[in-house]
């Protein structure tokens, strides 16, 4: 993707930021983003808010392309500020759609899959009932649904990825794969690694760059009005996750169970043949792979 106006919502997070950096040498980049943060040369910061649709439809006018990351990403506080997470997760999404609408700017949406719930199996396809288990999870239902109503209503470009747990360098820590950010910093402190509930839960872990690289091949595909899983067609226990980084690491540190977290799902896997036949999209760097640049950064 090159010679394109990009507008990242988000921009200063880590997703968002990793995406405005793929794209900064060859396109025209702005950010949006409540915090200034770090951006390469050339990166226009626009500092603002979602939720304010002035600020929002001005940072749209002329641009070719927003991916919109923007959001409030943690299930614990959406179960906390249920209001506050619709209002930047669902209504925000709207107000990003509603800008590209007026400036006919195509549209690549951050869905999540929370937005499955607690499958009843795995791996997870697109087709499967969509059952949130919290506010976050319903939020990106909306925020899934409505790409695809502006698509149906309006033939706008739009396409809803559907992450699963997302990691890779620069990730500060969180509820998804920020946990590896977490149990790395805890084994190279040598303290308690610890694991929400009995560590059985799995999740797919896939790797920054190849989210960044589902992202530029949705910014171009012509299959649009649709939802795609991104993740590897993998899975592992946390327990699993946290005994190969405490080993990765060589530490001593214990591994300790503590509560499980209100609004977590126990089993997460992508079938991801949709994104592979309709995008191209394919993993390249498995998890053993990825911890390895992790632990030796």
């Amino acid at each position: 993707m090159e010679d394109k106006s990009v507008l990242v919502t988000g921009g200063s997070g880590f997703i968002g930021g990793h995406i405005a950096d793929a794209l900064s040498t060859d396109n025209d980049v702005a950010v949006l983003d409540t915090v200034a943060g770090d951006h390469p040369n050339g990166v226009t910061a626009i500092q603002g808010d979602i939720r304010d649709e002035a600020t929002v439809d001005a940072a749209v006018e002329g641009v070719d392309v927003v991916f919109h990351e923007a959001a409030l990403v943690s299930v614990a506080e959406s179960v906390e500020r249920p209001t506050e997470s619709h209002a930047i997760n669902a209504t925000g999404t709207l107000n990003v759609l509603e800008a590209a609408r007026t400036h006919d700017a195509r549209v690549v949406i951050a869905s999540s899959a929370a937005v499955y719930g607690d499958p009843e199996e795995t791996p997870i396809d697109e087709g499967q009932r969509l059952e949130p288990t919290s506010p976050y999870g319903l939020d990106k239902v909306a925020s899934d649904h409505y790409a695809r109503l502006y698509e149906d209503l309006y033939g706008l470009d739009t396409v809803a990825l559907r992450y699963f747990n997302v990691y890779g360098p620069g990730q500060t820590g969180g509820d998804y794969a920020g946990v590896i950010t977490v149990f790395l910093r805890q084994a190279r402190n040598g303290d308690p690694i610890t694991v929400h509930g009995d560590g059985t839960q799995t999740r797919d872990f896939v790797h920054i760059d190849d989210v960044v690289r589902a992202n530029l091949l949705a910014a171009e595909t012509d299959a649009v009005g649709r939802a795609y899983n991104v993740g590897t067609g993998e899975s592992v226990t946390i327990r699993e996750l946290a005994e190969l980084i405490r080993d990765g690491v060589g530490s001593d540190s214990e591994i300790v169970h503590t509560d499980p977290r209100p609004g977590d799902i126990q089993h997460s896997c992508a079938d991801i043949g949709r994104a592979r036949s309709a995008l191209g999209y394919e993993p390249t760097i498995d998890l053993e792979a990825g911890l390895r640049t992790l632990v030796d950064d």
